[in-house]
């Protein structure tokens, strides 16, 4: 089920009218419903990757459980690899079985071996990468003695089915989200309207301006030999923003939308194309994977310890890794390669933790070093978006070269007027909100009501007339 969908929107109501008015004495009744709800939700898609979610669930609680009773240290061993091996496995075999069996392939091709193999038609499970990692999280702090497993079933289910963040994220670490189901909830009006707030904002980003880019984003991507060298740069803008305002879009639906329930999601995004050096960028885009990378993969291999090349592994491991995830293309592990090479002279003069803070915190306007940094760092990052992008390596490696030539001067050939306007109101409402949780959480809090309802109802005649077809979200493939 699409969160920018006519069925989310009947829905939802539906679900908080039951919450709160029907269930609202009964916590595991609450529970219940949010987790029969979550199963519809993922259902939607297909119902028969239910049992997927299902049975992983059923090995994180028991080697929860087990974990909990056993004081072995070989026997804690076994029960974490269980859970890893049973997840990995799945998320292994329907994401990646068939990109290891065609490089095999071609490997022996170039040796001058023909060998037969045979891909199969594999469906991806949507959102299997998320909830996968959600519940590894679950296991391995257990395993660690971090966090004291759960007795309540219902809530582990409904901590791994979550709906409004099980497709696409926030990855929510049991130790912050699985308290939650334990709680009695009582509604909060101002938390509900923050949090239609946080909606309203999230599909604005989603509908306005990720669709809107994406349909000329489509059109260079799918044929850049008819593009000026400028008209391909333009593309790659494009993505850049379209794929910000596809993920953090969904991100404040998903975070909203937990907070209709009395939920509280971790951030997800931090205004990252306002980071002043890659190592920035990167602690606020997606933070949920990158910490989850950080704390569970980048750590234990010893982190930014030891000698210069201990690092220099570390960090191409951390990134070809991210890479990988997000999908079964070479393109991601060049991309996660790319941004390795961007981080590293950071880590290795130690000047990775030099903007910790958001960028002109005191002040209305950064200065022209800060904006200098900012401009820097999205011209890279927007570079590697293009293998991100593309289908292929040669693809990739075409529409750079198709880039840098003299055409690369000229006006470009597409200039959509009304989205270089759009993109000119985005930027400037999330610069003036960059120092909270969310662009919209205090814009326009002084002005006077009217003023601020007409704003707010611009911004929903906005998706009606701006709004094509239902998309899926780009993170929905990964």
């Amino acid at each position: 089920m699409l969160f920018n969908s006519i069925d989310f929107a009947i829905f939802l109501p539906i679900v908080f009218l039951l919450y709160w008015f029907v269930f609202n004495k009964n916590l595991k009744l609450q529970n219940v419903l949010l987790l029969v709800a979550s199963y519809v939700f993922y259902g939607w898609w297909d119902w028969r990757f239910l049992s997927l979610i299902a049975f992983s669930t059923l090995i994180d609680y028991f080697v929860g459980r087990q974990l909990a009773n056993e004081t072995k240290i070989n026997k804690r061993k076994v029960l974490l690899w269980i859970s890893i091996i049973v997840n990995l496995g799945f998320l292994g075999f329907f994401k990646y079985y068939n990109f290891f069996i065609e490089n095999f392939t071609q490997a022996f091709s170039f040796l001058g071996y023909q060998i037969s193999t045979n891909s199969l038609q594999i469906i991806l499970p949507v959102g299997i990468s998320f909830y996968t990692f959600q519940t590894l999280s679950y296991s391995i702090d257990v395993y660690r003695r971090k966090l004291e497993p759960t007795k309540d079933f219902i809530s582990f289910a409904a901590f791994v089915s979550f709906f409004p963040q099980l497709v696409a994220g926030p990855i929510e670490r049991a130790t912050n989200l699985l308290p939650q189901f334990k709680i009695v909830k009582k509604f909060n009006y101002s938390t509900g309207v923050d949090g239609l707030r946080q909606i309203l904002w999230g599909l604005f980003k989603k509908i306005v301006i990720a669709d809107y880019c994406a349909h000329f984003v489509n059109i260079i991507f799918e044929n850049p030999q008819d593009y000026s060298g400028s008209t391909l740069v333009l593309g790659a803008v494009f993505f850049a923003f379209q794929i910000y305002g596809d993920f953090s879009g969904y991100s404040d639906i998903a975070i909203g939308t937990a907070k209709l329930f009395g939920f509280n999601l971790k951030q997800n995004f931090a205004f990252p194309y306002f980071a002043r050096d890659i190592a920035e960028f990167w602690r606020r885009w997606h933070i949920s994977l990158s910490t989850w990378f950080r704390d569970y993969l980048y750590i234990p291999l010893g982190g930014s310890r030891g000698n210069k090349g201990q690092q220099i592994r570390n960090v191409f491991i951390i990134f070809l890794v991210s890479g990988f995830w997000h999908g079964a293309n070479w393109t991601f592990i060049v991309w996660g390669g790319l941004n390795a090479i961007y981080f590293l002279p950071l880590l290795l003069t130690k000047n990775n933790r030099n903007h910790i803070n958001i960028v002109a915190e005191n002040k209305e306007v950064p200065s022209i070093k800060e904006f200098l940094r900012i401009i820097i760092t999205f011209i890279i990052t927007t570079f590697a978006w293009i293998f991100f992008r593309a289908n292929s390596l040669t693809d990739a490696f075409n529409y750079i070269s198709g880039i840098f030539n003299e055409s690369l001067f000229k006006l470009p050939d597409i200039r959509p007027t009304d989205l270089f306007i759009l993109l000119f109101i985005f930027i400037g409402i999330e610069w003036s909100g960059r120092r909270n949780l969310y662009a919209l959480e205090t814009f326009g809090a002084k002005w006077k009501k009217p003023i601020r309802l007409i704003f707010y109802y611009s911004l929903i005649v906005a998706l009606f007339v701006f709004g094509r077809k239902e998309m899926e979200f780009i993170y929905f493939q990964f």
